[in-house]
């Protein structure tokens, strides 16, 4: 049998195999994803970005702030994918020209809670007469801060107005950002006031429960492509992984059942 010469047969199977690789496609390369979005459904975002680069290969970057600030980045110029904001927020973005209000999907319903430290007595908030004691007799409290546009803070500022007890309250209130509850795990506040997915990921704290249903605020928060955004397709398949029916067990578990009427 015949045999090529080495540096020929080096030449043709580097050919072959030349060849062969250009008859396979080339995995597309790993995109990111940038999204904007409020804290009340951050854990749950977060939770499913994750499986949302298991089943991609795509990241996603995620900016998390009070409903206030996320709308003030945008509107200043920070260039984000998509959105997820109050629906309220995401209509003063679309008349601006910086969401896409008809391809926007409400992703989550979420409503306010009363938090104490765990083991610490609960008191009655089932009337709206009981919640405003409850609010009256707690020596501090804590919110989402309402001047740096924390959706449930501003609620609350609203109803304690509405309640009469609107001095007292912001006397001894101790607004933050964030996971304003863990003031209350650490001991610096009695009573926190909050949208509940926001309550349930804070160790320490004990969820006494909803607001009296004649005072309850639900906030409906929605998912909205920017016309900044770089990959209009990614963003859509991210909304399709949110909105997903197997995953609204998830949203109920971290108090966002969008269903709620």
């Amino acid at each position: 049998m015949k045999t090529l010469p080495f540096f020929l047969g080096k030449t043709l199977g580097n050919a072959i195999a030349a060849t062969l690789l250009a008859t396979i496609p080339l995995a597309a390369p790993a995109a990111e994803l940038v999204v904007y979005s409020t804290g009340a459904v951050r854990s749950v975002v977060s939770a499913l970005a994750e499986v949302f680069q298991q089943e991609t290969g795509h990241t996603v970057r995620l900016t998390s702030a009070t409903a206030g600030e996320v709308q003030a980045q945008i509107e200043q110029g920070a260039v984000a994918d998509l959105v997820i904001a109050p629906q309220a927020t995401i209509q003063r973005l679309a008349g601006k020209g910086l969401a896409i209000a008809e391809a926007s999907l409400v992703i989550a319903r979420v409503g306010m809670g009363v938090a104490v430290r765990e083991g610490a007595p609960r008191p009655a908030i089932d009337t709206p007469a009981a919640f405003r004691q409850a609010l009256l007799e707690a020596p501090s409290l804590t919110y989402s801060d309402p001047v740096a546009g924390g959706t449930s803070g501003r609620a609350l500022m609203a109803l304690v107005d509405q309640l009469g007890i609107g001095a007292a309250v912001r006397a001894k209130g101790l607004p933050g950002t964030g996971y304003v509850c863990e003031k209350v795990a650490r001991g610096e506040a009695a009573l926190c006031v909050h949208q509940i997915s926001e309550i349930l990921p804070v160790a320490g704290v004990t969820l006494v429960g909803p607001l009296p249903a004649e005072l309850q605020q639900v906030t409906a928060y929605v998912a909205a492509p920017t016309p900044r955004g770089a990959d209009a397709t990614l963003a859509q398949a991210f909304v399709e992984l949110l909105t997903r029916p197997a995953m609204r067990a998830r949203f109920a578990a971290a108090g966002m059942d969008y269903h709620a009427p």
